[in-house]
Order: structure tokens, then C-alpha cells, then sequence
């Protein structure tokens, strides 16, 4: 973006996992459970090597890592049937997502959720905010760190995705807004995020407004 990124942020593309809503140790949870249930460990560690990734290829590391007889697309059925019900209970939103949200809808910016979560896990959650636009993970042919999640975003609100502003909590998810031509904010949760070109790290997003990210984002 330009110094002058008041004209030119186009829109603001979310991540969810880690991002928007907590959901990351319930992640964990699942996995443990399904470990457990095939007599195998399961280690946040072990955990922590899928953040960012599409379903399927934690599926495929999951039934590798734990050696069972279970598909990888039944393993990801798996834990997306126990995520969503968990989301059904409760959801725990990361500080200040939700408030910044709200200002840039106040301010008719559009924006869009793209998650490598499932449309079961996401839809619940988009359906709360005002999203414009929502990618899922089940609806492209290439996950992050692809590009291809972003770009369908970006097209989908018919604006250029170099002037879209992503905010992510994972490498493999800057690494896709990046590669898709946005400038990313990064606010890291559970995983290291080094730093690149066109990425600005926050600690949180408490208390941040749009005018603080624009000024960010010019400078």
C-alpha cells in the first residue's frame, strides 16, 4: 500500500483459526481424542505442525504420525464433526477481532473470512459477523500457503488483493496472503512467524482501530 492507504485499503480478508476465534486448542483436543481412541499418543507438538495447513493434509500427517487404519478424509470428518459441535457450545473470540470488525464495517469496508476450516466449522462463525465474502478450505482446489484462498477472496469482493489488508496467525497463512499481493498484519498465537516483506506484526489486536492499521500500513 501507498502512504496514503485511506484510498487505497480495499478490503480486510480474516483468518479464523487462531485469528478470530481460539479455536486452536480445540483442535487439539480433537486430535488427542481420536489418538487416544486408536491407543496412540498425540503431543501439542505434534499439534503445532498442522497450524495453517489445509484438513487434508492433517489428515494425512495424523494417520502417518499415528500409523491407523483411517483415512485421511475420515479423519478430518472426524475432527470437524467435533469442532463444530464444540463451536455450537461455546465461542471464545481473540481479543479485540470482533471491535475491529465492527469499525470497519462502521466504516463500509468490505470484508471477507478465509479459513482452511470446513464450511461446517465456519459458517456458524461468518454467520455472527458481516462478512462480504467467505472462503473455506472445502471450496478451493489449493490451500494455503497457496495464494489461491486470498486471490478467490479478493475476486469474490471484485477488489485488487494488493490493496487488501490480511490478518493472520500462522506462517503458512501470511505466507498465502503475501503470495497473493496483500500486505498482511500478523498477530502470532500459538506459532513463530518470521518476519517478510509487506508484514507487520502486532502483539494484539486489543484496542487497535482502523486508523491505527492504516497508519501501519503506511509507513
Amino acid at each position: 500500500m501507498t502512504k496514503d492507504s485511506s484510498t487505497t485499503l480495499a478490503a480486510v480478508l480474516w483468518d479464523l483459526d487462531g485469528t478470530l476465534v481460539d479455536t486452536e486448542p480445540l483442535w487439539l483436543d480433537a486430535e488427542h481424542e481420536l489418538a487416544e481412541a486408536h491407543g496412540k499418543t498425540w503431543t501439542q507438538e505434534d499439534g503445532l505442525k498442522l497450524v495453517g495447513n489445509t484438513l487434508l493434509e492433517s489428515g494425512i500427517y495424523i494417520q502417518r504420525r499415528l500409523d491407523i487404519d483411517m483415512a485421511p478424509t475420515a479423519i478430518v470428518d472426524y475432527l470437524v464433526e467435533r469442532l463444530a459441535r464444540r463451536l455450537r457450545e461455546e465461542i471464545i473470540w481473540r481479543p479485540g477481532a470482533r471491535e475491529l470488525i465492527a469499525a470497519f464495517y462502521g466504516e463500509g469496508v468490505p470484508m471477507a473470512l478465509v479459513t482452511m476450516s470446513y464450511a461446517a466449522i465456519a459458517d456458524p462463525i461468518a454467520g455472527q459477523l458481516p462478512f462480504n465474502a467467505v472462503v473455506t478450505g472445502d471450496a478451493v482446489t489449493h490451500g494455503k500457503p497457496h495464494p489461491e484462498p486470498y486471490l478467490r477472496a479478493a475476486e469474490m469482493l471484485g477488489v485488487n488483493p494488493a490493496d487488501c489488508l490480511a490478518i493472520e496467525d500462522s506462517a503458512t497463512g501470511a505466507n498465502s496472503a503475501n503470495a497473493a499481493g496483500c500486505q498482511v498484519v500478523v498477530v502470532p498465537n500459538f506459532v513463530h512467524v518470521p518476519d517478510a516483506p509487506r508484514r507487520t506484526f502486532l502483539s494484539t489486536l486489543q484496542g487497535v482501530t482502523p486508523v491505527c492499521l492504516r497508519a501501519l500500513m503506511g509507513n
